[in-house]
C-alpha cells in the first residue's frame, strides 16, 4: 500500500484516478507484474484491476507483455510525462483552431447581431461587475484599454506592472501609436520607475497612492482589489459609468498636482 499524501499528488499531476493512480504506482514497483499481483499490491478490487489497466495502457501509462500469462509493464514516468505534454500541445492547438474558425460560423454571427442589438442599452447604464482570477483580470485590462479612443490612465505599483508587463508592453505600443494619450503613475522606488520608463519607453511619474486601477476615455475603470499574488486569487472592480469615473479622475489630478509628482 502506498502513502494517501503520495497516491494523491501523482493523481493530481498525472489526471489519474485513485484506482489508475495506485495500479500504476504498484506497476512501477513490480516492474512486470500480473492482474493478481497488482491487485494485491495496489489493494485495487481485482474485478476493477483489468479495467483498470486497460485504460492505463490506452492511455500510455502501461503497456501489455505478450504471451501467457498476461502480463503488465510500467512505462518509465519520464516517457509518460513527454507523452502527455505533446498530447496537452496538441488538444491547445486544435481547441485554438477551433475557436479561431467559429467566427466564420452562423452561429457566431447571430451571437454578434445579439449583442450588438443590446450594446446602446448596455453603454447608457452604469454597470458594476467584480472580476476574479488573473486571466478575467487581464482579460477586462486588455479590453478597456485597447478600446480607448482618447486616454488611458494606469496607476499602479511597479511591482503589479513588472507582472503585467507582458499583457501590458504590447498594449502600450498599440494605444501609443493609434495616438491614444498613455498617462501613467507609479508607485515604487526612483530606480525602478526608471528602469520600466527605460523599459516600456514610458514618462511615468512617481506618486503615493497605494493603489492599482486602469482608466479608460474617463469612462470606464478598472480597480484591483488585491496585489497580483500567486498564493491567493486576484480580485477586481470594473465600473463602467462617466460620473463616477469623471470623479475618480479628478482625484487622481489632484494627487498628480501634488508637489514633487
Amino acid at each position: 500500500m502506498f502513502k494517501p499524501e503520495l497516491v494523491n499528488k501523482i493523481k493530481d499531476h498525472f489526471g489519474l484516478n485513485i484506482y489508475e493512480t495506485k495500479v500504476w504506482l504498484a506497476l512501477l514497483t513490480k516492474g512486470v507484474a500480473s492482474a493478481g499481483e497488482i491487485a494485491e499490491l495496489s489493494g485495487v478490487p481485482r474485478s476493477r484491476t483489468y479495467d483498470v489497466l486497460e485504460s492505463l495502457e490506452k492511455n500510455g501509462f502501461a503497456m501489455q507483455k505478450i504471451g501467457k500469462p498476461v502480463k503488465y509493464l510500467a512505462v518509465k514516468p519520464t516517457a509518460v510525462i513527454e507523452k502527455l505534454k505533446k498530447n496537452t500541445v496538441e488538444e491547445m492547438n486544435e481547441k485554438v483552431n477551433l475557436l479561431s474558425n467559429i467566427k466564420d460560423t452562423k452561429e457566431y454571427l447571430e451571437l454578434e447581431t445579439l449583442h450588438s442589438s443590446k450594446t446602446e442599452l448596455i453603454k447608457n447604464q452604469d454597470i458594476s461587475t467584480t472580476l476574479r482570477g488573473r486571466t478575467n483580470i487581464n482579460g477586462q485590462i486588455s479590453d478597456i484599454l485597447t478600446l480607448a479612443k482618447s486616454e488611458v490612465i494606469i496607476c499602479v505599483s511597479t511591482t503589479e506592472l513588472r507582472k503585467r508587463l507582458k499583457l501590458l508592453e504590447p498594449i502600450l505600443k498599440q494605444i501609443s501609436d493609434a495616438g491614444v494619450k498613455v498617462i501613467i503613475a507609479l508607485n515604487g522606488s526612483d530606480a525602478e520607475i526608471k528602469s520600466l520608463n527605460e523599459r516600456l519607453n514610458i514618462k511615468a511619474k512617481k506618486i503615493d497612492i497605494n493603489a492599482s486601477y486602469y482608466i479608460s476615455d474617463k469612462k470606464e475603470i478598472l480597480f484591483m482589489l488585491n496585489e497580483s499574488d500567486e498564493n491567493h486569487e486576484q480580485m477586481a472592480v470594473w465600473f463602467s459609468s462617466e460620473f463616477f469615473v469623471k470623479s475618480f479622475v479628478s482625484l487622481f489630478d489632484m494627487a498628480m498636482k501634488k508637489p514633487g509628482k
